[in-house]
């Protein structure tokens, strides 16, 4: 729209409190901060140890998403705002945005419009170092498993057989497969070696997971870097990378805090991809909200039947958490590309592809009561939209026997999202949560992947590739048979197809392989042609930003 501020415009013209002021609101103090800089700090581990969990823990997530845009990390920061203005003492619990969306097509995650977290460009950008940490210290390991090969591999590593690749914070497709090691007798040993990008690394994961800086080491020693010409596993701890590891992260553990646009507290920690890793912003920073608040409004990356189900099975399960309600974006645009609508035509009203694209929320409402969670639908608000196909996702929603209100948080702040916060206070008021894992960790690997497969992608079933069968026998022999299991899939689609959008039938999910993620505590089944680096697009959003002499900033969203 002509004359709408951008979001990186609403964002620096805020007035943002000092992060004293801020912290105070949570009862902390400034002894309880260590800052960085005047708007942002890291919250102290002693005022961390003091504290336990009390607060209600409530999910955002959503429908799958499309080129139309859902905004989940938005109407999470404006329904807090919405919250805090009723008079409730929340916290946001959102993820560190990666570079590589934020210069690639998808842009950061500090939400949009005026309900953001700030500052946004930091944020967005280098923040506090985490991301960075995390890149030294999963580096630091691959230098020192080629260094201990180049000095004699007294392990015995088969390099045919390493699995620790390196990383790198943006999308570069150019590193899905390379070669290292080329020069020479002192160059290192010659093999090939791959990248993932940081959200999809086993570091990333341990972070997000570990319960405190000792449990972070023990968890790194347990990364499984390759096999012996025997096939034993090497670990990190073999290689003793794990305490130097360990040091560079020592600062990334601890939560971040800065505000919302209306001035509330905001913890944004950890960021690891919902499509390729599990998606969820740290425990350490949930348990922390939970014991600052009486609500923490928390978002898991992409739709239900990725962050949310492993939100669910993966990191409740790990930190004991207990969520009571979730929250299912979506929007009449959104709904109708998934009805069939191209996006140049999605600004005309078209109900007969938005009642054919109900389906998909539909089918991500009736999967969140399979672990026993009441729903409530935010129907973000476009200026496209009419009347009638609001009226229709609501009328749908309500049908379906779950609470659904307007959102209107990325024009209107907290004010516009006050509709979704009092059915998300109603159904905490009910208090009919009873929540519930969807399996058993002691099944098979096979039988846990193929329950989430047929009942959250509603698959006909699951086909195995040779290498996925060796894989999947070599995990249990690795001990990792009784852990979770983290499916890598489509962002776009149910199932592993990213053209088939809607409620997609008659499908099987495809695992190609299966890989140990043994200090995360979890395996990750590779479904389809999903890849663990992304690249950019033809025309990638990097193109567009810069920054003025006078250190303002055009093109960040």
């Amino acid at each position: 729209m002509s004359g709408v501020p951008s979001d990186i415009e609403i964002a620096q013209a805020a007035a943002m409190r000092p992060i004293v002021d801020v912290a105070a609101e949570l009862g902390l103090t400034a002894d309880d901060l260590i800052p960085y800089g005047r708007h942002k700090a890291k919250i102290a581990p002693g005022a961390i140890a003091a504290r336990k969990p009390r607060g209600r823990l409530v999910l955002v997530t959503g429908i799958n998403p499309t080129p139309a845009g859902e905004g989940k990390s938005t109407v999470t920061v404006g329904v807090s705002q919405a919250l805090r203005r009723l008079g409730k003492k929340v916290v946001v619990c959102i993820r560190e945005p990666s570079l590589g969306p934020v210069f690639g097509v998808k842009g950061g995650a500090a939400g949009g419009g005026y309900a953001q977290v700030v500052p946004m460009d930091e944020i967005n950008l280098h923040f506090t170092g985490d991301f960075h940490a995390i890149t030294s210290a999963h580096n630091l390991l691959s230098a020192m498993l080629d260094n201990h090969i180049h000095h004699g591999n007294a392990l015995g590593i088969d390099s045919r057989r390493i699995t620790w690749p390196r990383t790198i914070d943006m999308n570069d497709r150019a590193l899905r497969q390379i070669v290292v090691g080329l020069g020479g007798l002192n160059g290192g040993p010659s093999r090939e070696e791959r990248f993932v990008i940081v959200p999809g690394s086993e570091v990333m994961a341990i972070l997000c997971l570990a319960s405190d800086l000792a449990d972070l080491e023990a968890r790194l020693g347990r990364i499984v870097v390759g096999l012996t010409r025997d096939r034993k596993p090497v670990t990190a701890a073999d290689l003793k990378a794990s305490g130097a590891m360990t040091l560079l992260l020592k600062d990334a553990i601890i939560p971040n805090l800065v505000q919302t646009l209306e001035g509330g507290p905001a913890l944004v920690h950890g960021g690891p991809f919902g499509n390729i890793a599990h998606g969820c912003n740290t425990i350490v920073a949930t348990k922390l909200g939970l014991s600052l608040g009486d609500i923490v409004m928390t978002e898991a990356g992409f739709g239900a039947d990725l962050g949310a189900e492993k939100f669910l099975d993966i990191k409740c399960r790990v930190g004991g958490l207990n969520p009571e309600a979730a929250v299912i974006v979506a929007t009449v645009r959104a709904l109708k590309m998934h009805g069939g609508v191209k996006k140049d035509a999605l600004g005309t009203p078209n109900l007969a592809a938005l009642e054919k694209g109900l389906v998909n929320l539909e089918a991500h409402v009736k999967n969140l009561g399979k672990y026993g969670l009441p729903v409530v639908v935010a129907l973000n608000r476009f200026v496209s939209d009419s009347p009638e196909e609001l009226a229709l996702v609501l009328d749908r929603a309500t049908g379906w026997g779950v609470r659904a209100a307007l959102s209107d948080v990325w024009a209107k702040g907290g004010e516009g999202g006050e509709a979704v916060a009092k059915e998300i206070l109603a159904v905490l008021d009910e208090g009919k949560a009873d929540f519930r894992p969807l399996y058993d960790t002691g099944l098979p690997i096979k039988a846990k992947i193929e329950t989430i497969a047929r009942e959250i992608y509603g698959a006909d079933g699951v086909e195995y590739a040779a290498a996925a069968e060796r894989s999947i026998a070599q995990c249990d022999a690795l001990g990792l048979g009784g852990t979770p299991v983290c499916i890598a899939k489509t962002q776009y689609s149910f199932s592993d197809d990213p053209s088939k959008l809607g409620r997609p039938t008659g499908f099987r999910i495809a695992i190609r392989d299966v890989y140990p993620s043994a200090g995360a505590g979890f395996v990750v089944a590779l479904a389809g042609e999903i890849m663990t680096m992304p690249g950019l697009s033809k025309t990638p959003s990097a193109e567009a930003i810069r920054v003025h002499a006078d250190g303002r900033i055009e093109g960040l969203f």
